[in-house]
């Protein structure tokens, strides 16, 4: 693998956002997943994909330009995000960067509930930084519908330039296809011009094939993201269930034209994680989907341990994870 361009080093292009299309089921239906070999096609990555030195470096750049750094905890407060904001503006210590030769390096967005979307939208003014907001009865997304347009429409007010919205699962789970596709087209309207990540809880769907179904419908539906977890899942992101969700932004792109993003989140937590994602997606979509606006990593810890193997490459050894905090 060759060296990834960082993001800051190239000119962001952003997409033209997708429209939807009408409701299609036929299509929606016509996919087929063979698990076994799914499951052996990502088994093989790790042994295929062997990036090290100043490629991994770069590499590990470009993961950091991808993070929607997230604080979903029932104990957030202003003062936690804050801090959060303050590593989303210097994601690695100063040195680093100037090393690096990448002082300008920031993460994709900053992710938090609604109650926090002022504090960030303060925290980050300047910056170019977007706030994310999840939305619609996260991470559930059991209460009422009107409750849950009203919610992105009040995080939208707020200053949120993106929603991570969850889908209802039982719509997956009964078939109910033209209620997913209604239910995402509403939620797409009431995001206006936020851009809304769709989080299809995969860990919950039961099987492939339901993930690449939903995958699709969401896309037909206006989605500019489709998102694996809310992270709250007792199985979140996977290579397998990348593999389904990014071959689905595919076809769409082939059908259509046009490019959705993809943001795998929930358990990813190690640098070498972040390689093999990296690795899928340039293998599977290209290099134009490894920018911050199609793609980007839903994490918390994947930064201190980005930050601990860039230091190891700069000095040669490993750093305390306490020496680089997170916020």
């Amino acid at each position: 693998m060759t060296t990834a361009p960082v993001a800051n080093q190239l000119p962001q292009t952003l997409e033209p956002r997708n429209p939807g299309t009408a409701f299609d089921l036929d299509w929606a239906m016509d996919v087929r997943i063979n698990t076994s070999a799914v499951e052996r096609r990502c088994a093989t990555l790790p042994g295929r994909r062997s990036i090290k030195k100043s490629h991994q470096a770069a590499w590990l750049c470009r993961a950091i330009s991808c993070i929607d750094l997230t604080t979903l905890s029932g104990d957030d407060t202003k003062g936690r995000v804050r801090r959060l904001c303050a590593k989303a503006r210097q994601p690695v210590s100063q040195a680093m960067l100037e090393e690096l030769g990448l002082p300008d390096l920031q993460v994709g967005a900053v992710c938090v509930y609604h109650d926090m979307i002022e504090t960030a939208v303060q925290a980050l003014q300047g910056t170019g930084i977007p706030v994310a907001a999840v939305s619609t009865g996260f991470p559930a997304g059991l209460s009422p519908f009107h409750l849950r347009v009203a919610e992105i429409e009040e995080s939208v007010k707020a200053g949120a330039k993106e929603i991570d919205i969850v889908i209802s699962r039982r719509h997956v789970l009964t078939q109910n296809w033209q209620g997913l596709f209604d239910e995402m087209a509403a939620f797409r309207k009431a995001c206006g011009d936020a851009h809304v990540k769709a989080i299809l809880a995969t860990g919950e769907l039961g099987s492939l094939r339901n993930v690449a179904r939903a995958s699709r419908i969401c896309m037909m539906a206006g989605a500019d993201f489709i998102k694996t977890s809310t992270g709250k899942e007792s199985v979140n992101a996977t290579l397998p269930v990348t593999l389904t969700m990014i071959r689905a932004i595919r076809d769409f792109y082939a059908r259509t034209g046009f490019r959705v993003g993809y943001k795998p989140a929930g358990g990813i937590s190690k640098a070498k994680d972040a390689l093999m994602y990296l690795a899928l997606i340039k293998e599977e979509l290209g290099d134009r989907w490894l920018r911050p606006d199609l793609f980007r990593f839903g994490a918390s810890s994947l930064l201190g341990d980005i930050e601990r193997q860039l230091d190891h490459h700069l000095t040669g050894a490993y750093s305390a994870a306490h020496r680089h905090p997170i916020g």
